[in-house]
């Protein structure tokens, strides 16, 4: 991608775009909200972590069809909008904490590759990245310590690898899989596939 187009303004599509998957981000989330529970019953603090990577995927989605320094600062922030309105059994600061750490290990891990950056690999590397900060973050604000180091230990691994698999992967599976249909071609992701 030339350097010139990476910084380019946001067009209203691409706004547009960003408000829908925050949007349907939300409604996930609220069903997302009893799977979590339901594992929580069944396997603790480990099983709920397998799903960890969905509750990310819209904003690394978003970057991946925009492609434009800010988009994660934008979507994510769109979607604790979406997802304070729509409610959440972990409270409203939580959404927001959450938000925040994704943006920011987004619009890092991006601005590392250069903007220039957008296989698997990298997805992959985005997805994984986003997990530790908002960890961190989220211990502190629930009580994970008192899990002790091992399920600490696990339980991150865990989420790490559903950052990599339901958050990066994921993105590459479904950008690919809209893009082919046409509906991305005035996306960067539509014009970098034809180019």
């Amino acid at each position: 991608m030339k350097e010139s187009r990476i910084f380019t303004k946001f067009t209203t599509l691409d706004i547009v775009l960003m408000a829908m998957l925050a949007t349907l981000n939300g409604v996930m989330t609220v069903y997302l909200s009893m799977i979590n529970k339901t594992l929580n019953s069944l396997g603790g603090p480990i099983a709920t972590s397998v799903i960890v990577g969905l509750y990310m995927v819209y904003g690394l989605l978003a970057y991946y069809i925009i492609r434009k320094p800010g988009t994660a600062v934008i979507a994510y922030s769109f979607g604790a909008v979406v997802q304070s309105f729509m409610g959440s059994a972990y409270g409203i600061a939580a959404i927001i904490a959450a938000a925040v750490c994704y943006m920011i290990v987004a619009e890092l891990v991006f601005a590392l590759l250069r903007y220039r950056r957008w296989n698997t690999a990298s997805l992959l590397l985005a997805g994984g990245a986003m997990v530790p900060l908002w960890f961190i973050v989220a211990a502190n604000m629930f009580g994970y310590m008192h899990w002790g180091w091992k399920v600490l230990a696990i339980t991150l691994i865990v989420r790490i690898l559903s950052g990599m698999f339901l958050c990066g992967l994921l993105t590459k599976v479904l950008g690919d899989g809209l893009n082919r249909t046409g509906l991305l071609k005035r996306f960067e992701l539509g014009r970098a596939s034809r180019a």
